[in-house]
């Protein structure tokens, strides 16, 4: 979204109809894309891009920097998305807990030693995008919405604790769920879609003690977080821990494919259709100020 909001604003300084025209067809796209992945359903993400863009359209031409608008964009929509009546087909839990997130010692090590390239594979990288959304739709709100905005959308951590009013910490501890909650259902989507055996347990297996502790600091090792002595710690027990270190390996595709994930985009002739009335409008409103 960023690079869109970018050249948005930059059309909008231009300040002719035609500029006004094409920087609203960018926004139409963003907040479209970025609704899709948050909401889940088509109608609910046309309905926020329709009242982001109405509720907008008034404040556009005092934008001068793309981060003000793309957080302002951001809240609106995720005020629209979180308001929204229509409900998901899933049923996620409002809280996990990182116990229940972590792999225990069966999981991690079934990932040790398991071809990085078969057939198999090959066929679900296939489907990945349509699992990959499953997965993210199948996340509680608050934390699809930390997710989508820091591992789709590109924000840093302050700008989603501004666009979600939440403490950078907070921030920090929820998408560290997410992402754990992703992969490992992925992992769960994948293992269905090649006819393995996945158990769901109501209890938890015990998994090693050192591990557990190492889970606890993955997020600021992937984003370059720890301080030299953690990240030492961290990367002695990787290097002596091949289970964990291909449990790293998961979370570094699963976070470039967040961030690489195709965008949806809106209906045509309704997106031109709703550029139409917000131009009139805005013309309207130029005449009589």
């Amino acid at each position: 979204m960023r690079s869109d909001v970018e050249q948005a604003v930059d059309l909008l300084q231009v300040g002719d109809a035609d500029a006004l025209e094409k920087a609203l067809e960018l926004l139409q796209r963003s907040v479209f894309a970025f609704s899709m992945r948050v909401c889940g359903q088509r109608q609910d993400a046309e309905d926020t891009m329709q009242e982001v863009l109405i509720k907008s359209l008034p404040y556009l031409p005092k934008f001068t920097s793309s981060k003000a608008l793309a957080v302002w964009l951001y809240t609106v929509a995720r005020n629209s998305c979180l308001l929204s009546r229509r409900k998901s087909k899933f049923a996620p839990k409002a809280e996990m807990s990182l116990e229940e997130l972590m792999p225990d010692r069966e999981e991690l090590e079934g990932l040790y030693g398991r071809p990085s390239d078969s057939p198999e594979l090959a066929a679900i990288r296939g489907q990945q995008d349509s699992r990959l959304r499953e997965a993210i739709r199948s996340l509680a709100p608050p934390y699809r919405i930390v997710l989508v905005l820091r591992d789709m959308e590109g924000l840093t951590d302050e700008e989603v604790a501004e666009v979600t009013g939440l403490r950078p910490g907070t921030v920090r501890v929820r998408l560290h769920r997410a992402r754990l909650f992703v992969q490992k259902e992925l992992a769960r989507l994948n293992a269905t879609g090649t006819n393995e055996t996945v158990a769901r347990r109501s209890t938890p297996l015990s998994r090693p003690g050192h591990c557990k502790k190492m889970f606890s600091k993955l997020l600021d090792y992937l984003d370059g977080q720890l301080d030299d002595f953690s990240c030492e710690e961290m990367e002695t027990h990787l290097n002596g821990c091949e289970p964990c270190k291909e449990m790293l390996r998961g979370f570094e595709t699963t976070i470039s494919r967040c961030r690489n994930a195709s965008a949806d985009c809106p209906d045509t002739a309704k997106a031109a259709d709703l550029r139409h009335q917000l131009l009139t409008a805005y013309s309207r409103a130029l005449a009589n100020a």
